[in-house]
């Protein structure tokens, strides 16, 4: 009996020894994993916004990052402005939501408003998301160039499609779109034409949107911004914003060889999302200090390079600005900060920009003068 206690008492003993270096293993470790995290650049800094009414209130505060992967260290400072991470994908959303949420305000839009748009993509995901939340009717009239991806998502999200398949005057279905949404507001009494190259509540979205933040983001200095243009509503709304803040901004727009905005021969383009082939109501020249054109092979090479060095993954008109700052940054000097505004994602062109045969399909490079 005495040596059966005597084991059952060592045994015991041993466990306690057992169960103490354990935890004090496991605490030195904890310990560790503590340190860790203090230094962990996933590890929450501040307090994060109250959850979101509804999906479009999470449209705006999107990131700007540098590309210091991208261009050379010892160069121009970049930093891009990723709209892209907007929840419908791009920076049509403000604009989309914009227009719209004025409209219910002022008495332009009602809730038996039938709202109609032309668009190659962006805006009427924007529209159709925005048009949800407040049960409005929504057509978006669209052309056989927009992405598979943009198509299903606009149906996906409720909106009636419309598509017209013959080509303008110029090639292109821009004034085609265009006269088919006059067809349609002639035919419904409660129409509403959301026009994005003519209304100023476009350009106003972006002022107190995207331009605004990146007055906030970039702090005491903006040498140049970068934009591309289609409507010329996001580079003027951004522009008028940051020249308030910053009067010496350069401005300079990108656009696509074979658009007509800035007075340039009209040709086949294939991306959409860039570029126009008819001169924006809202444009004004004056507010634009220099243009650089940039075609479809350049922009395709624009997104796969900033794929490779920076692990963006981001979609045609992207590849454009890249494209054309590659042109840019040799000619300012390597103390300028730019910063540019990346319109939206990459899985919207799998089927284009990221596919080989469409690619290979493309005209070659042509220099615009």
């Amino acid at each position: 009996m005495h040596k059966k206690g005597y084991h059952n008492g060592h045994v015991f003993v041993m466990k306690i020894i057992i169960i103490i270096t354990y935890a004090k293993i496991s605490d030195k470790n904890r310990r560790k994993a503590g340190v860790l995290m203090e230094k962990s650049s996933l590890q929450l800094t501040e307090k994060l916004p109250e959850a979101a009414g509804c999906i479009i209130d999470c449209i705006g505060r999107t990131p700007l990052v540098r590309l210091g992967s991208l261009f050379a260290p010892n160069g121009a400072s970049v930093y891009a402005k990723l709209e892209m991470m907007n929840p419908g994908g791009s920076m049509k959303d403000r604009p989309a939501r914009y227009i719209i949420e004025q409209g219910l305000k002022n008495g332009t839009i009602k809730q038996n408003t039938h709202i109609i748009e032309s668009t190659s993509g962006n805006l009427g995901i924007g529209l159709a998301m925005t048009a949800k939340r407040y049960g409005l009717k929504f057509t978006c009239v669209v052309d056989p160039k927009i992405t598979s991806t943009n198509l299903r998502l606009i149906t996906y999200l409720g909106a009636n499609v419309d598509m017209v398949k013959t080509p303008d005057e110029q090639g292109s279905y821009l004034q085609t779109r265009i006269r088919r949404v006059k067809e349609l507001v002639e035919q419904d009494q409660h129409a509403y034409w959301i026009n994005q190259y003519a209304n100023p509540l476009n350009w106003q979205a972006h002022y107190h949107g995207a331009g605004e933040e990146i007055v906030q983001q970039m702090g005491d200095k903006v040498d140049y911004l970068v934009c591309a243009v289609s409507t010329t509503g996001s580079i003027l709304g951004v522009s008028r914003r940051v020249k308030e803040a910053h009067p010496n901004v350069k401005i300079v727009a990108v656009d696509a060889v074979g658009s007509v905005i800035f007075g340039t021969p009209s040709r086949q383009r294939e991306l959409p999302g860039i570029g126009a082939n008819r001169v924006p109501e809202l444009y004004t020249p004056g507010e634009i200090d220099h243009v650089i054109h940039v075609d479809d092979r350049e922009s395709v090479i624009g997104c796969r390079l900033l794929m490779e060095r920076e692990g963006i993954f981001a979609g045609g008109s992207t590849g454009s600005i890249v494209a054309a700052l590659q042109k840019l940054l040799p000619t300012i000097p390597p103390n300028s900060k730019v910063v540019t505004i990346f319109p939206d994602r990459g899985e919207r062109y799998l089927d284009s920009v990221y596919d080989e045969k469409w690619v290979n399909a493309l005209p070659e490079h042509v220099e615009v003068v």
